[in-house]
């Protein structure tokens, strides 16, 4: 909590707030008001394939739900550039406008969304944070969501099965992305407990700066390189996909995302059904409450999504992958 209170003061500081509160202020999120038509805010914390793919899922099933049930479901959707002060000022718009309900896809977009709704108690349920504890997302009776938290034991797993000879890992990640923190940590415990393996770190918060630490981890000769979901190296992965591949590194990634832009491999969730879970609880939300939901829904993963294209330029044998869970091979597809 005090993290996000001090997000909280800092969100402050970024413009004033808004003179007025929404026509939500009086409601009692435990018995919402039952509607024929309920208006909802998507918004992404920035335009890349993974947000763009969860937002999709969540408009598509919004419109199944509203078909279903015989009601209007209103949307419009956001993007925030990753950037706070445009994240707050869409948080005080749709906040003014009186939404029923806000839909903040990654973390930095949740939090801001959780600040901008605290006063009105408006719905918030996020989609896709990694660690919405560690992130201060807990505890608040108006938030839950859908956590794709990593399996970062079960991605180093697979590097060390994939090339059991490693000595050099590089951790790739932005410093900005909090949800990077945790998986990161939790690499660096297991490369340690590696007898003949060491880390090396090189981070950046905007894309020119991924695509330096990418050049520094390829001069340093890593045998492979890891990054959590982390949407500003997703952002670069495009850009840095083929330094890569010339220099024969796998990049081990937290999202499918990644791999579709030309990355060697993850382990993750489908993030077409996180969107589709995402929009199922917003939807009870704003029909039954949001009060009595979990802090959050964690989804499973277990998908193992393979760049053929990528695996072949490096030469990398897949075949163990099979173990881990189900393999889905793609190619690259730039989006």
């Amino acid at each position: 909590m005090k993290k996000l209170a001090e997000f909280l003061l800092s969100a402050a500081l970024l413009s004033t707030l808004a003179g007025c509160s929404s026509g939500n202020s009086s409601q009692d999120a435990s018995k919402p008001e039952q509607k024929s038509e309920y208006t909802v805010a998507v918004v992404k914390q920035l335009d890349h394939a993974s947000l763009d793919e969860i937002a999709n899922a969540v408009i598509a099933e919004l419109d199944a739900l509203a078909a279903k049930n015989n009601i209007r479901i209103v949307y419009e959707e956001f993007s925030g550039q990753n950037d706070q002060t445009t994240l707050k000022q869409i948080g005080d718009q749709v906040i003014a406008e009186g939404v029923d309900a806000i839909i903040p896809i990654a973390t930095l977009a949740a939090q801001t969304m959780t600040v901008a709704a605290e006063e009105t108690k408006t719905p918030v349920i996020f989609a896709a944070v990694s660690d919405p504890e560690g992130s201060d997302l807990t505890g608040f009776d108006y938030v839950t969501g859908t956590s794709d938290a990593l399996n970062t034991t079960q991605i180093m797993d697979m590097m060390f099965a994939q090339n059991a000879d490693i000595k050099k890992v590089g951790l790739l990640y932005s410093t900005s992305e909090s949800n990077s923190e945790k998986p990161v940590a939790d690499a660096k415990k297991y490369i340690d407990g590696m007898p003949e393996a060491e880390y090396i770190e090189a981070t950046g918060n905007t894309r020119d700066e991924i695509i330096t630490a990418a050049s520094v981890l390829i001069a340093e000769g890593v045998d492979a390189i890891f990054t959590p979901t982390d949407n500003v190296v997703m952002d670069a992965e495009i850009s840095i996909k083929d330094a890569l591949i010339e220099a024969g590194i796998p990049h081990y990634t937290g999202a499918d995302s990644f791999v579709r832009n030309g990355a060697f491999t993850t382990c993750g969730v489908n993030y077409t059904d996180l969107g589709t879970k995402t929009a199922d609880l917003a939807y009870e939300a704003l029909t039954k409450g949001i009060a009595s939901m979990e802090d959050f829904y964690l989804m499973d993963g277990g998908i193992i999504t393979v760049n053929t294209e990528t695996a072949e330029a490096l030469g990398a044998d897949t075949s163990m992958f099979s173990k881990f869970g189900e393999v889905v091979e793609v190619t690259t597809t730039e989006e």
